[in-house]
């Protein structure tokens, strides 16, 4: 029986797919390419190119593979854009989330995994935040991914199909070894778009507002290292395979860091003066979002052992410097 990746070519699904492999789990990739590349997945994996949001691209894939359980990483991600164009974000996200949990209704798949996110939550008062503050989105990307979450409930309840929503903080870092990193295009992270300032390929960083009503005006943001997200995965595939309830787990370091806290850490990292320059807020942005990530660690087990934000950004250091171009002219592995 194998693990569907969906999205497993992507910055997140491709450290999961190894993840998943180290531990002896079969896995197929599912993976539309529109932001992924197919570089980070190992040579010898099932890797299906393909939309989710196509009914019958999906429904051949799952009567062809014996698929027991799904990670559900796809969807467009970027707060901005998703206040400029929503119905892009409902399309791909929300509708394509559906297509998904149909697909596995009629296969009789029963579990699911699922990419969530810390913009659900939107401004909260009451730091770290837990699973019990109120949802409210500030954009309309935060505001798909709670949708998805309340299509799996209502999956749970009328067809049995459980989920874990992993509400992820700010991700970052990169596999330890440097094989596989992040890479998007255009880059909006703020840890790999300050090292494109220290690797030459950006003459400086710019800090969007320093204004917030925080410490030192800049936002501030929880960062998780990428290896010990997929930990948290993999320990929600065993909670659900163990007879686990649908449920929702924060996913965070229990600690914030400042945008210019984040540019300081980088410049001790890289040795580079990374140039600052301030400019406009940008809509849909949480002065403060930190985590309280309690749950995790009681119900599910999770123990991250790489929360220090210079080993963070070290890490991703190591795959940016290795690979200043991201996966361009690089091979499978």
């Amino acid at each position: 029986m194998s693990i569907a990746v969906i999205g497993g070519a992507g910055y997140v699904g491709s450290h999961a797919v190894r993840a998943l492999l180290a531990k002896n789990r079969d896995v197929v990739v599912i993976d539309s390419l529109e932001t992924g590349h197919p570089e980070s997945v190992p040579d010898g994996v099932s890797f299906y190119t393909g939309d989710i949001r196509d009914r019958h691209f999906l429904d051949e894939i799952f009567a062809n593979e014996q698929i027991e359980q799904v990670v559900h990483f796809a969807a467009n991600s970027l707060v901005g854009e998703s206040m400029e164009n929503p119905l892009k974000y409902y399309d791909n996200n929300v509708f394509g989330t559906q297509v998904l949990l149909e697909a596995m209704i009629k296969h009789g798949v029963e579990h699911i995994v699922f990419s969530s996110s810390a913009a659900t939550y939107g401004e909260q008062k009451e730091m770290p935040i837990t699973e019990e503050a109120p949802a409210d989105p500030t954009s309309a990307y935060g505001e798909t991914k709670l949708a998805m979450e309340r299509m799996m409930k209502w999956c749970d309840a009328a067809h049995g199909t459980k989920f874990v929503s992993l509400r992820y903080f700010n991700v970052a870092g990169a596999s330890e070894l440097g094989v596989i990193g992040e890479d998007h295009n255009p880059e909006t992270h703020l840890i790999p778009v300050v090292l494109q300032v220290a690797n030459g390929q950006r003459e400086h960083i710019t800090i969007f507002g320093e204004d917030y009503p925080t410490e030192d005006g800049t936002c501030i943001r929880d960062y998780i290292h990428v290896e010990d997200l997929v930990d948290a995965h993999i320990l929600a595939l065993d909670y659900l395979k163990d007879g686990g309830e649908s449920n929702i787990f924060n996913l965070g370091s229990n600690q914030g860091f400042s945008v210019k806290e984040i540019v300081e850490a980088a410049r001790e990292v890289t040795g580079h003066p990374i140039p600052v320059v301030i400019g406009q807020k940008r809509a849909g942005d949480p002065a403060v979002l930190i985590a309280s990530s309690q749950k995790a660690r009681s119900v599910l087990g999770w123990s991250p052992a790489r929360t220090d934000i210079s080993t963070i950004i070290r890490d991703a250091w190591n795959w940016h410097e290795q690979h200043p171009h991201g996966y361009k002219g690089a091979g499978r592995s």
